[in-house]
């Protein structure tokens, strides 16, 4: 077996951190467009967008230019194929729902929707959370296959049920 790379701490505060402000995203969402009139909510709803949009971003970057991968390297080509679109999959998708719900709460801000152009940016917005669902099922099954296999990528970024 070969050695696998740890993510870094700050990598591990940044995934389990996106895993609570997702959380905190869906259970905080907003039920209906109607809610975006009132000012103050609409501003903390635009921060907290832009808040995320930035960090995704900041992670991103962070992620990709000083992280390797913790898969080990007889996984095979596909597999490896395949963690690498789910994960470029969850950041399209989480920029995706950043960015359609600033574009729904500037056109409610600058009173610029119709219904039908409102209607069609919800309609993105919620499928890149019915898309997000099943990235993270996909990635939460592998890592699951992972600490099955006992290789070491489940324990390079989970803190808790380590590989001996």
């Amino acid at each position: 077996m070969t050695k696998r790379s740890q993510y870094s701490g700050v990598a591990k505060v940044l995934h389990w951190g996106f895993v609570i402000f997702f959380v905190y995203g869906v259970l905080k969402a907003v039920e209906d467009v109607e809610q975006l009139q009132d000012i103050s909510y609409l501003r903390f709803e635009v921060l907290f967008a832009s808040a995320f949009l930035g960090l995704l971003i900041l992670r991103f970057f962070y992620m990709k230019s000083t992280q390797k991968t913790s898969l080990p390297d007889s996984t095979s080509k596909l597999q490896k194929y395949a963690a690498k679109m789910v994960h470029y999959g969850m950041y399209g998708t989480l920029g995706s729902i950043a960015i359609t719900g600033l574009i729904i709460g500037g056109l409610v801000k600058f009173q610029l929707q119709d219904d039908s152009l409102v209607e069609i940016f919800i309609v993105f917005h919620e499928f890149g959370i019915s898309v997000m669902y099943w990235l993270i099922f996909i990635h939460i099954s592998a890592a699951i296959y992972h600490r099955l296999l006992k290789d070491g990528v489940w324990s390079s970024m989970v803190p808790f049920w380590k590989e001996k």
